[in-house]
């Protein structure tokens, strides 16, 4: 099972690989302008080459997670069986573009008679759904987004938990922007069930997205951060880094203007940073 950190400046974009299968998390493409556009493109063709896309997952609906350009490219290039998001009904500054892709992509399918489901997920609403159905090469198991804290965009967002079949369960969790309010609740309903080998740095490596419970949980081998070299924000914070470091043994980020390749080989977690 491999990890793919692409550094698309500040926001996100994964690919996770597994026997020859492909689930892609969120669709950060930066401006057309940037410099970073053709390396993308780039790591997109060569490391999805003769992988079978399943599956997109959009994490939540701001522009630094869920960009129609992105999302037009996986699914006119890629044509995945599935796209999922959380269910909420607050708009972003991103939202009403990216479905109208969606929108777009999923009449031609239906002319077509291609296979494509839309899955609006929430833990009120998808808590008995089989997710695992969605791909033959992973398990999923869905912790977040609740209609009981959607109290803003980024705790509205997926937190999901990918591992791969026949890989002694390797795990990577996907975190999207949840902030510590969120995570109380997670933590109160989910407890030591986080543990993942590899996670994802809620919100970008934020000192407002860092809980001890929440990374006790976990209890990570290696932290994975997706933030854009000199942002305005300060991403990742210092005490988020140092948080991290207290559980992890690895922490990696992106803002050293490289992307990060994460695998698992014979019971190992390893990570290397390239540009391509």
């Amino acid at each position: 099972m491999d990890i793919f950190t692409i550094n698309v400046g500040q926001g996100s974009l994964s690919f996770v690989r597994h026997n020859k299968e492909a689930i892609i998390i969120d669709s950060r493409i930066p401006p057309s302008s940037d410099e970073t556009v053709p390396f993308i493109k780039g790591i997109f063709s060569k490391y999805l080459k003769n992988h079978y896309v399943k599956g997109l997952i959009l994490t939540g609906f701001d522009a630094d997670h869920s960009d129609a350009i992105g999302v037009n490219i996986v699914l006119s290039k890629y044509r995945p069986e599935w796209i999922m998001y959380p269910k909420y009904f607050k708009d972003t500054d991103a939202a009403s573009d990216v479905f109208q892709v969606i929108n777009d992509y999923e009449k031609d399918c239906n002319k077509s008679h291609s296979i494509f489901k839309r899955l609006s997920v929430s833990l009120d609403i998808s808590q008995q759904a089989d997710l695992n159905s969605l791909s033959t090469n992973f398990n999923m198991q869905l912790f977040s987004p609740s209609f009981n804290d959607m109290t803003n965009s980024n705790n509205s967002s997926i937190v999901l938990r990918l591992q791969g079949n026949g890989v002694s369960n390797f795990s990577y969790l996907i975190t999207g922007d949840t902030e510590n309010e969120r995570w109380k609740n997670i933590n109160s309903m989910f407890g030591e069930s986080l543990k993942s080998d590899v996670m994802a740095a809620p919100h970008h490596g934020s000192k407002h997205s860092i809980n001890p419970e929440t990374l006790l949980n976990v209890s990570p081998n290696t932290v994975l951060i997706s933030a854009g070299v000199n942002n305005q924000y300060g991403h990742p914070h210092i005490q988020a880094v140092n948080a991290y470091s207290s559980v992890a043994r690895h922490v990696y980020s992106t803002n050293t203007g490289f992307s990060l390749f994460t695998n698992y080989v014979n019971g190992q977690v390893n990570t290397i940073t390239f540009k391509d």
